[in-house]
């Protein structure tokens, strides 16, 4: 396995990070059968590790503590917060009453006195960057984490972030966590150059696109939309939506350069991320052992300029085949009062 720095933070990572979404009652229910997988990766030279508190509502970070016990040293552990923990309102967001509680809680679960990357979630337009960035920088004054990023930012807030930063001489983000897949290259346009102008680090997610670079959903054979990915998501599968029938139609175009090279297809939609000079590791998401293993196999795989070019005629740089779910759909696209005027102050003329 090989390590990168991540960003300036003095930090050296694996270019595999292990995601632990899948661990907990979301995926793997089975505690101890986590924890065998967990203990493959870090055995494979994987030292990155990432969580967030929601993910089966706290359960994965459990797991991961339990996982940590005796290794914690030797782990670069990441956790995440802004999602609802709750029905209390103020359970949830970037502002600092959240952030203070939800580390303590993070740090309970996972059974230890430091977050090695806390990042915010996703941005939250309810909340000021300045207020984000000071309680996050008073944590690491207080040495409850060493860093913090974002996740899902949009380039322009990630730039503000910076701004925001120099004006009050304030930490900044030092990380950032996008989405980017063979399917999904919207974050090539901006986010990623982005990233790059700030020297940070990047760790990547959903290189298997919900699963639809896995091999198991192939264009023209049935999907069984109760089990699974599909289950949780049919609207990404449901093969009587046009759309979902091109993306399956251009997964067989990546299963067949597959082939061609000589790898599986979940091998070269990992390898795809790497090969981006913004890119510090792709986050992987087994849910068993016998997937981390599968997944270790590709470990080597190099794609060279040719394979790239190939790409890239299959999908052109920053173009996005696969949209994520709650991605790049900020307040001003999704709340119809944030783009129109009141109905009396509209026309041109009284």
């Amino acid at each position: 396995m090989r390590y990168r720095p991540l960003g300036r933070t003095g930090i050296e990572v694996s270019t595999y990070c292990l995601g632990t979404m899948m661990f907990g009652s979301v995926g793997n229910e089975d505690h101890d059968a986590s924890v065998r997988a967990i203990h493959t990766a870090l055995d494979a030279g994987i030292n990155f590790v990432d969580t967030a508190d929601m993910y089966s509502a706290g359960e994965s970070e459990t797991i991961v503590g339990k996982a940590l016990q005796g290794r914690r040293d030797d782990v670069v552990l990441a956790t995440k917060v802004y999602f609802p923990m709750g029905e209390d309102p103020n359970r949830r967001g970037n502002g600092r009453r959240w952030i203070t509680q939800a580390v303590e809680e993070s740090l309970k679960r996972l059974d230890t006195d430091w977050i090695d990357l806390y990042q915010v979630h996703r941005f939250d337009p309810r909340t000021d960057l300045e207020e984000t960035l000071g309680v996050l920088g008073d944590l690491v004054t207080q040495g409850k984490i060493r860093a913090f990023g974002s996740s899902t930012f949009p380039a322009e807030r990630i730039a503000e972030s910076h701004h925001v930063a120099e004006r009050r001489a304030l930490p900044r983000f030092r990380t950032e966590q996008p989405p980017y897949s063979l399917l999904g290259r919207g974050v090539e346009t901006a986010v990623l150059p982005t990233c790059q102008r700030y020297e940070m680090g990047v760790l990547t997610w959903s290189p298997l696109a919900s699963g639809l670079l896995t091999g198991k959903y192939r264009a023209g054979r049935p999907i069984d939309l109760t089990v699974g990915r599909a289950a949780l998501s049919p609207h990404r599968f449901d093969q009587s939506i046009p759309e979902n029938v091109a993306k399956l139609d251009t997964v067989e175009q990546f299963a067949l350069l597959a082939e061609e090279l000589g790898c599986t297809l979940p091998e070269l939609a990992i390898a795809f991320p790497l090969a981006h000079p913004a890119v510090t590791s792709v986050i992987i998401g087994p849910r068993t052992q016998e997937q981390v293993e599968s997944l270790l196999k590709g470990a080597t795989l190099t794609l060279d300029d040719a394979t790239l070019d190939r790409i890239d005629e299959i999908v052109p740089p920053g173009v996005d085949r696969y949209q994520v779910d709650g991605v790049w759909r900020p307040d001003s696209l999704t709340n119809p009062a944030t783009r129109r005027r009141a109905v009396g102050d509209r026309a041109a003329g009284e």
